[in-house]
């Protein structure tokens, strides 16, 4: 399980890919999001400006799961 940690009280699906490294732009986002199966809280998101809290599950096929955290 990969931890990312955010100072925000949420952090947005692009923002996350993005500081996960695994996009670079919002284009890049949208299009991996339509590539790739994400899901949060166990439903496949498409969404990139989905919300995410600390509380929230996330699984991405092939980079396995993402727990969020605040300091």
């Amino acid at each position: 399980m990969r931890k990312i940690q955010i100072h925000t009280p949420y952090i947005t699906l692009g923002q996350l890919l993005k500081k996960m490294e695994l996009v670079n732009s919002g284009g890049e986002a949208k299009y991996f999001l339509q590539q790739k199966c994400v899901k949060v809280n166990q439903a496949v998101e498409t969404r990139r400006g989905r919300k995410i809290y600390p509380s929230d599950q996330i699984e991405i096929k092939g980079y396995g799961n993402v727990q969020v955290y605040t300091n």
